[in-house]
């Protein structure tokens, strides 16, 4: 849900025909990809100090693991919108420079932005892109998208935490990836790695999903390591609105978000007054996610709603929140999850019941709780667990 630090990568081609009966050579354009540009280059002992103050006290072993230089790109691409139309959106994509042979390909999803100038595209210091540049220098093809909203498309509105505004744009992110390695002549094994966290865990699981099930084997991901994702929306609605949870600023912008994304998108029009009590709905009707609220959902919103959500009596808002569950699906490529049991900001409900409904589909799925974790405790074990399990599966399969 909003800015954490992690990242991620993806894939597909261009084909060249050749026609034996005659001089013509048709060329197979590119089907996402629309525009490359090299950012910048980093040599690998100037990347290691530039990184080195920034990763605390483990810094020292940490940067055993940099192998490699990286070259930094920004590339955009083709995809399609919540409403069907034909976008341009954007993202980053960096490449080893001192690693020979094929590489692995990797996703990293970004958690909420606030300011459009973090995107990864951007290469901003010091925001999740630079953690995608870490893991590119262990010898990783990795990629980036900015997501809808941000970058190229920033003149759209982000589908915040919507399944299909994600998915699909992810999906169509590593298509372009695959198909500029290709043009860059770099050599890719096949082995395709998601990652993200909060919203990026979301934004993981959505591309994930839609790849497995939208995309005919067109890819094939090898593993997902998600972090702190609101995979179940209606069971978090539903805590939140009756129970509670965090009171922050940042948090109470996210839900905000969340739910004019889900009034937008899905027609419901409900003015801000019918979802909030005043003088929150005021102040939302006038900021939108600026808005200035340190109380509990459970507190702004108003009876009206909270009875509507609970006895069933607005379903058109239920079915808008469930068609942005993804934690109740077979996925084909092993998963690991991972959230702190104490988050308040993304109940740990999230991971635990997708947890359990993946595995009573047969899945090959952990969880890896972080005990007494909160949202942001906990990323610093997501991270050493993405570094791990993208070390351990970068190698292609025999």
């Amino acid at each position: 849900m909003r800015k954490t630090q992690l990242a991620f990568l993806f894939l597909f081609s261009l084909v060249f025909f050749v026609s034996c009966d005659s001089d013509d050579v048709q060329i197979q354009e590119n089907q996402h990809l629309k525009s490359v540009e090299l950012v910048g280059t980093l040599e690998k002992e100037a990347f290691k100090e530039k990184i080195a103050p920034i990763l605390g006290e483990q810094g020292s072993t940490i940067l055993l693991f940099v192998q490699s230089g990286i070259k930094q790109y920004k590339i955009t691409y083709e995809t399609t919108d919540v409403y069907g139309n034909t976008i341009l959106a954007s993202g980053a994509v960096l490449i080893p420079t001192d690693v020979a042979g094929s590489l692995a390909m990797a996703s990293l999803h970004h958690g909420t932005l606030f300011n459009e100038a973090d995107a990864p595209s951007y290469f901003k210091f010091e925001t999740e892109t630079t953690l995608a540049s870490f893991m590119a220098s262990t010898g990783i093809i990795v990629g980036m998208p900015d997501y809808v909203g941000y970058g190229a498309s920033k003149n759209l509105a982000h589908p915040y935490e919507h399944y299909e505004g994600l998915g699909e744009p992810g999906a169509d992110f590593i298509q372009a990836m695959v198909e500029m390695v290709k043009d860059e002549g770099i050599e890719w094994n096949n082995v395709l790695m998601l990652g993200g966290y909060s919203e990026g865990g979301y934004a993981a699981m959505a591309t994930h999903k839609w790849i497995e099930e939208k995309l005919g084997g067109a890819l094939k991901v090898k593993v997902s390591v998600c972090g702190a994702g609101a995979y179940n929306k209606t069971a978090t609605f539903k805590k939140l609105l009756n129970e509670g949870g965090s009171s922050a600023l940042a948090n109470n912008r996210s839900y905000i978000w969340v739910l004019r994304t889900y009034n937008e998108i899905y027609g419901l029009n409900k003015p801000m007054s019918y979802y909030f009590k005043e003088p929150y709905a005021s102040e939302i009707e006038s900021k939108g996610v600026e808005a200035v609220i340190e109380t509990s959902l459970k507190e702004t919103a108003t009876d009206q709603f909270k009875d509507d959500v609970n006895n069933g009596n607005y379903p058109e808002f239920l079915a808008a929140v469930a068609a942005n569950d993804i934690y109740d699906w077979k996925p084909n490529a092993k998963v690991i999850l991972y959230h702190g049991t104490a988050d308040d900001y993304v109940p740990f409900l999230n991971s635990e019941t997708a947890f359990n409904a993946m595995t009573n589909k047969g899945a090959n799925v952990t969880l890896s709780p972080v005990e007494d974790g909160d949202h942001g405790s906990t990323i610093s074990s997501y991270f050493l667990g993405v570094l791990q399990e993208f070390s351990s599966n970068k190698a292609a399969s025999n």
